[in-house]
């Protein structure tokens, strides 16, 4: 099914204003098919899994449905954690920025119910919760569902799983027959059928699991770190093998600009593509990448439709992409014409479990792989400056510094001191707009191997406004040098040996 535009799903002006301003630029296949089918007042059964963007799927038409001058439940969510009650609730909150009187009530086990009964004695217009709680504010007679004309399952066999059957039996049948029933999950087993069946009336089946992929025979790897990390890795990996143009993708607009923002002020050159760009501006942009003179292409997944450059050397996601397939699309665009092609992949906390399920679905191995280091860098840049003396030794015309080295020597230096001097300084220049401080190598998940990313060979230099020769990099330095970026090991060590300390009651 072709993707609509949010435009074409006929939406609110509040909710487009809310949804651009989230840095969304286009539905993602779940939303395109299940947006249209809600605000048609039927039900569905969606087979669906996390980061398909599924909550934006029921959650726009909710809030563009809700009557906020009626005071009184209109929508049930059920999740099968508080964690995902949270998230839910959070994605409820942005898109509802610009509508206003709409009230949003989380209640899950854990946090206190006091403050959940003064929210609720307040008429929430929408519930998010698990079913534990939900039935205990049933039984207790503050949740009343009588009007209720939504109702969620969303990872519905997640929470038959937990064994949340008999409780979801029970919320759907404390709420009107006339209601809309949205049922999302992963996977569709009997138990999940027989309760839609009942609770039903001629859902629509929505099916967008990602089915195998064929992947390009590309390199594909992997970095597990924080989101604030993510540019000073970026910059260390194009420093390390040397990239002269890489496609870097981006999950929103703002997150595009700002990244640009960040390259140019370490000197790379790069330009940003997205939604806002105009189409004379787009040629613009295209035009430099094809000829070299823009070397880095900051760009979202819409925007970077249509592109076609062969000499792309690698793909960055510097965000992992929020549909599974837009994965295989962004690494398809280097590797062309006959050429080796890298995929990095920046990956940041849970988001391992659906690069995981990327694996599975398209049966490929993306592996593991740490940060460079600085001592990486001086590596590679060694490399680089012995190729560099060599044709310069070459060329020739060096009589001039030869004396001058003779005066120093004649001063008492030794020539490998003078020499190894000169090194050092050309690597600290070199090393000025990174920040030693992070500590990269502190995140790790114990079910992943620790494994090193070997470089390509070739000439290595740093970025100047004449490319790719040696030389220290123009810019500022972009971020200061803050353990915050990555652990503070000490601090850590510390924090531990106190917490591990028995406590001792004080003698009278």
């Amino acid at each position: 099914m072709k993707r609509l535009k949010f435009e074409e799903l006929h939406l609110s002006d509040e909710m487009l204003r809310a949804v651009v301003e989230m840095g969304f630029e286009e539905p993602t296949h779940i939303q395109s098919e299940t947006i249209p089918t809600l605000m048609e007042g039927k039900d569905i059964i969606g087979q669906a899994q996390t980061g398909t963007g599924k909550t934006a799927a029921y959650a726009i038409p909710i809030l563009e449905n809700i009557e906020n001058g009626a005071n009184y439940i209109q929508a049930v969510v059920m999740c099968p954690t508080r964690e995902l009650v949270i998230q839910v609730s959070d994605e409820f909150q942005k898109l509802m920025k610009y509508k206003s009187n709409i009230t949003v009530v989380p209640i899950y086990g854990g946090q206190e119910i006091g403050r959940q009964l003064k929210a609720l004695k307040k008429n929430p217009h929408i519930i998010i919760g698990t079913p534990g709680r939900t039935i205990d504010h049933i039984k207790r007679g503050t949740l009343k569902l009588e009007n209720v004309s939504f109702v969620v399952l969303d990872e519905a066999d997640e929470m038959l799983d937990m064994g949340f059957k008999d409780d979801i039996e029970l919320i759907l049948a404390k709420t009107p027959k006339t209601r809309q029933t949205i049922m999302f999950s992963a996977t569709m087993p009997e138990d999940i059928m027989r309760i839609m069946r009942r609770h039903q009336e001629h859902p629509k089946q929505i099916d967008v699991t990602q089915k195998k992929i064929d992947a390009p025979k590309i390199e594909q790897v992997y970095f597990e770190l924080h989101e604030k990390t993510k540019p000073e890795a970026l910059s260390r990996l194009l420093d390390l093998h040397n990239i002269k143009l890489a496609l870097v993708f981006c999950n929103t607009r703002k997150k595009v600009d700002s990244l640009v923002e960040i390259l140019k002020s370490r000197g790379y050159f790069a330009e940003g593509l997205h939604g806002d760009i105009n189409q004379n501006q787009r040629e613009r942009i295209m035009s430099n990448f094809r000829n070299g003179s823009t070397e880095i292409l900051v760009a979202t997944d819409v925007a970077a439709r249509g592109i076609d450059v062969n000499d792309v050397e690698a793909v960055f996601n510097y965000d992992l992409p929020g549909d599974d397939e837009d994965y295989i699309h962004r690494i398809g665009r280097t590797g062309r014409a006959g050429k080796s092609g890298v995929a990095f992949t920046f990956i940041v906390g849970k988001e391992i479990y659906n690069m995981r399920r990327i694996e599975r679905l398209n049966e490929i191995k993306i592996r593991r792989a740490m940060i460079p280091t600085l001592d990486d860098l001086d590596e590679s840049r060694l490399e680089g400056i012995k190729n560099i003396l060599s044709e310069t030794i070459e060329k020739g015309h060096l009589s001039k510094f030869i004396n001058y080295i003779e005066k120093l020597v004649d001063e008492d230096f030794v020539t490998m001191d003078i020499a190894a001097a000169l090194l050092k300084i050309t690597l600290d220049r070199k090393n000025e707009s990174f920040d030693n401080s992070m500590n990269f190598h502190d995140y790790t998940f114990q079910e992943t191997p620790k494994e090193g990313f070997k470089h390509r060979k070739g000439k290595s230099g740093s970025r100047r406004n004449d490319k790719f020769r040696s030389g220290g990099r123009s810019g500022d330095r972009s971020y200061s040098s803050k353990p915050e970026y990555g652990f503070d090991k000490k601090k850590r060590d510390k924090r531990k040996s106190k917490e591990n300390k028995p406590w001792k009651r004080k003698k009278k």
